[in-house]
């Protein structure tokens, strides 16, 4: 009988027959294992275990029928079960059918609608010379040296190697031995261009730090800290020349106009990569807003207990314990819950549509990211297959994979509208 949604209640009776077949059972199994003073090991009289282990027995009859009697039932009633059952009003008295009643959740049924030509707003991405030359100016920055040069006063455009050692505002003093700033640049702090202007190398002085609310790190974040600074030495940057033989340095390329080219289609690649992202969470909005349809409450406990642990694993990367963060679990919980149906109802439709369609992950395509994890891990193939297999993350990559051709599909097949100027 459906309740609500997908819940679902069911009043079993399980015949008296049942319960007695299952009862000699149960009391035969303890026969084998029970120690009696004056019998022989598994020599105990039946009567004798029913009288003296009467609650044991009908616990285990108990334990042992509910479920079998509740997988019968799911089976004849064709019930694609996807939460543990509640058992409620059990009732088991000498003699007569066992009796109880069980709440559950099922699969969703989806009517579903029309998916091709969902309308999206996309236009092919461009990239300019100007796109271009800033990627192989990018190149060109991140193999800058840096030269030391001879001591002098600090100018703008200096990098200035310095200690700091906290003098006051921080709980727990830090010292930094070496630390590069560049004098004068946007993103250098200004207190810190003031108090370098004019410097030489090899003096001493004391500056008063201000650090943003929102500043990177937690222990200065919002504090007034005050430093004793010591310039060390100063550098210049000094770039490689744009030719051919840096275009050879970079990597695989004949010659700078080559290393532009691959440069150009790295830009086009990862644009085509956003815009088509973007695109398919369009896709996915709309289809989810297309069909209407009750999501059982145990698929989205899930969604928010992987929501929750990706959040925590993000705190920890960044050094942050949260069991030690002051947060009401309970509050953030149901601050995740729309997010999480939306997502559910997004997979749902999502291999609703994959199996409407037949698209299913190859082995070749699952062969692929086992050897690409196994090469990221430096392992071999055969042993990250096995623990893949064993953990159960075989079968997600398999359902990733399902799900991005899914994506890819509906993405081919949607009208896209050029965006409003």
């Amino acid at each position: 009988m459906q309740v609500e949604g997908c819940k679902h209640e069911l009043e079993i009776t399980v015949p008296v027959e049942d319960i007695q077949r299952e009862t000699e059972r149960v009391i035969a199994d303890l026969q084998k294992k029970v120690r009696l003073p004056g019998f022989r090991p598994g020599k105990a009289p039946a009567n004798i275990i029913r009288t003296r282990f009467a609650g044991q027995v009908r616990q285990d009859v108990i334990d042992n029928l509910v479920p079998k009697a509740l997988t019968k039932k799911f089976e004849e009633d064709h019930l694609n079960v996807v939460s543990r059952p509640s058992i409620t009003d059990l009732q088991f008295n000498q003699g007569e059918p066992l009796k109880f009643k069980a709440e559950f959740e099922v699969a969703p049924e989806i009517e579903l609608g029309e998916y091709r030509g969902i309308a999206v707003t996309y236009s092919e991405p461009q990239v300019s010379d100007e796109d271009t030359a800033k990627r192989v100016e990018d190149i060109r920055e991140s193999r800058a040296e840096y030269v030391n040069i001879d001591p002098r006063p600090v100018e703008d455009g200096d990098y200035a190697v310095v200690s700091l050692e906290s003098i006051s505002g921080l709980a727990e003093p830090v010292r930094q031995d070496e630390m590069t700033i560049h004098v004068g640049d946007a993103d250098t702090m200004p207190a810190f261009n003031e108090a370098l202007a004019g410097m030489n190398p090899g003096e001493e002085k004391e500056v008063e730090i201000t650090y943003p609310e929102d500043y990177g790190q937690r222990k200065l974040a919002g504090k007034t800290v005050r430093f004793r600074m010591a310039l060390k030495v100063l550098r210049r940057k000094e770039l490689p020349e744009l030719n051919d033989e840096f275009a050879r340095d970079v990597g695989d390329y004949q010659s700078l106009e080559e290393l532009k080219e691959a440069a150009r289609k790295g830009l086009l690649r990862e644009r085509e990569q956003a815009a088509q992202n973007a695109a398919k969470e369009q896709i996915i909005d709309k289809l989810v807003e297309a069909h209407q349809f009750a999501v059982p409450t145990a698929y989205v406990d899930q969604q928010i207990d992987a929501q929750l642990d990706q959040q925590a694993r993000r705190l920890a990367g960044a050094g942050v314990d949260p069991r030690k963060l002051n947060i009401d679990w309970d509050k953030l919980r149901d601050s995740q819950k729309t997010r999480a149906e939306h997502d559910v109802r997004a997979t749902l439709l999502l291999d609703r549509v994959g199996e409407r369609e037949a698209i299913h992950a190859s082995q070749e395509e699952v062969d692929r990211e086992v050897q690409r994890i196994a090469r990221q891990e430096r392992e071999p193939v055969a042993a990250v297959r096995k623990r893949l297999q064993e953990n159960g993350t075989l079968n997600r990559i398999a359902s990733g994979i399902r799900t991005e051709k899914t994506l890819n599909f509906l993405f081919e097949h949607a009208t896209k509208e050029a965006p409003v100027e």
